[in-house]
């Protein structure tokens, strides 16, 4: 059967730009007697530029690389095209056709190298989920139900290594950010006595929305950091490696706890020392102490819960059968507040802004018709509905006093619920403490719009594929918004470009952030002009790598 890109990416097979393979290779393999293994070898990029990277530390010219070059590789053809291209090339390697998993590790290798397999859970599934995480728990590393293959993969590919041996890998730069791979973490800074990464600050890999970093371990110990060094693209790499070999450690960046997110590493780490000191102030404090953040509700099945007026009107099911609701999405979600007239307005141009539910003990003939027609259309066997009674009835949460927008490709919002409706999972809510609902519903959305806030956001949020900057609640919680105190002393002036917003909608949303900056920021809190410009450079930094991904420019300026 022919290896097509969808079996590839099935397997999670994505073949690295050779820049990338001598890069890692000419730092892992020093040595002329270097042992090298690339477990899953693919077509062996790496153990091609291991062969030229041996030869020229001195292995004789005329005699194969053979006792030097390993690889394991999963899939047969694979493993065939990888000696062949060895072979070619007058080198030769033992490459074992099996899953890396099932391999015994053996600590005989100066260098592992190489691009694992990246399969998001939904797909690591079954022997091979249960292999991996197996792998993992060896090492003492306990993942998670959400990790993804790399992450058990990283773990297992460290135990063939010599104490002082070194790992070089691609990564997804999930290995940063993500609440699955803080164990990964832990791990890479327990083990090894010096951890580097490589950042870059655009796409890598044609065609792949994932951004990567390069992970170059290596040695045995505790190391308290980790160094990164920031190059634009794979050319970079060139002007890059010099100083690698020399031993240039970029910026050293300590986490606060070992497992903790790396996220801010991303930046250089000088323009990350404003927003440290203002948040140590008190000046900024967490969301949570202005409220509570919860998930909305969970229908199982929006296209049929969800209803537009002429829905509602064709069906002859009554407002008292109907719950007004933040429609499905965020898109509607335009201003820092969110009023009646808004949800009218989109009712008017076909939002889905009625909820079905009827009381649980006396439905309407024309609900019950509808419930019917929901039963023939196989509604009643989802999830979400067939596990709760009756089906037809969706659990509501509490109202919330602001909407805040978890998925965003440009920055998260707060929104006021002015309008008093529910919410679905497509946002966020949050519930304002005692004493902090008028100041909060009126100014807090308005005053989150600066960029300390933006960048906090960039910070404590998780980065996707696609350029998408996701907060759950947990992190909304630990998200940087201006002290209670703060917005008190900025009201005035707050209220009066608040006014003005809302006779001018469609304004530059940049502009809106630099006018709060200046009454927030500026003004209010005093912040010198300087530590205004690293501030906003750290997050334009941030945005633009993240956003770099989507193929659109949507980088904040």
């Amino acid at each position: 059967m022919a290896d097509t890109q969808a079996l590839r990416k099935a397997r999670g097979a994505f073949f690295t730009p050779p820049e990338l393979s001598r890069f890692i290779v000419d730092w892992a393999v020093r040595e002329g007697g270097d042992r090298v293994l690339e477990p899953s070898c693919g077509d062996a990029e790496f153990l091609v530029a291991a062969a030229e990277r041996l030869r020229l530390l001195g292995l004789d010219q005329l005699s194969p690389a053979g006792g030097c070059l390993h690889g394991v590789e999963l899939h047969p053809a694979s493993a065939a095209a990888a000696a062949e291209r060895l072979h070619a090339i007058g080198a030769e390697a033992e490459i074992e056709v099996s899953d890396f998993f099932d391999v015994e590790p053996r600590a005989r290798f100066d260098a592992v190298i190489g691009n694992p397999p990246y399969v998001r859970y939904q797909n690591f599934t079954g022997s091979a989920r249960r292999k991996g995480l197996e792998a993992a728990l060896a090492e003492g590393v306990r993942l998670t139900g959400l990790a993804s293959t790399w992450a058990a993969f990283t773990v297992h590919a460290s135990r063939f290594l010599k104490p002082d041996g070194r790992l070089g890998l691609v990564l997804p730069a999930e290995l940063l950010t993500v609440n699955y791979a803080a164990p990964v973490r832990d791990f890479l800074l327990r083990r090894f006595a010096r951890v580097r990464l490589i950042a870059f600050h655009e796409r890598v890999f044609p065609g792949v929305l994932e951004e990567v970093v390069l992970l170059l371990a290596e040695g045995s110990g505790e190391a308290s950091g980790f160094d990164v060094v920031h190059v634009r693209d794979v050319a970079g790499l060139a002007a890059f490696g010099a100083l690698v070999e020399q031993g240039d450690t970029g910026d050293t960046w300590s986490p606060a706890k070992r497992s903790g997110k790396w996220s801010p590493a991303l930046v250089d780490s000088a323009l990350l020392a404003d927003h440290d000191a203002v948040a140590a102030s008190g000046s900024f404090l967490p969301l949570a102490h202005w409220g509570e953040v919860y998930l909305g509700g969970v229908t199982g099945a929006n296209d049929y819960f969800t209803l537009t007026g002429a829905d509602a009107d064709s069906l002859g099911i009554g407002s008292t059968e109907l719950l007004p609701i933040s429609p499905p999405g965020s898109r509607h979600l335009r201003g820092v507040a969110y009023t009646q007239a808004d949800w009218a307005a989109g009712l008017t141009a076909g939002a889905r802004g009625y909820l079905f539910r009827p009381a649980v003990d006396e439905p309407s003939a024309e609900a019950l018709r509808y419930i019917s027609a929901g039963e023939r259309m196989g509604i009643h066997t989802a999830y979400k509905c067939r596990v709760r009674r009756p089906w037809w009835r969706v659990p509501l949460v509490r109202a919330p006093d602001l909407f805040l927008t978890y998925m965003n490709h440009r920055y998260p919002r707060l929104v006021s619920n002015e309008a008093g409706v529910h919410h679905l999972n497509s946002l966020h809510g949050v519930k304002l403490r005692a004493g902090h609902e008028a100041l909060g519903g009126e100014l807090l959305p308005l005053a989150h719009l600066n960029s300390l806030s933006l960048l906090s956001a960039e910070v404590v949020g998780r980065a996707y594929g696609g350029g998408m900057l996701k907060l759950e609640p947990r992190e909304a919680v630990r998200w940087l918004a201006p002290s209670p105190d703060l917005v008190a002393a900025a009201a005035g002036p707050l209220r009066v470009l608040r006014g003005e917003l809302a006779e001018t909608p469609e304004c530059d949303q940049e502009e809106v952030i630099s006018a709060v900056d200046e009454i927030l920021l500026v003004n209010a809190l005093g912040l010198h002009a300087s530590a205004l410009s690293r501030i906003r450079e750290a997050r334009r930094q941030m945005t633009s790598r993240r956003t770099a991904r989507s193929g659109k420019a949507r980088a904040a300026h």
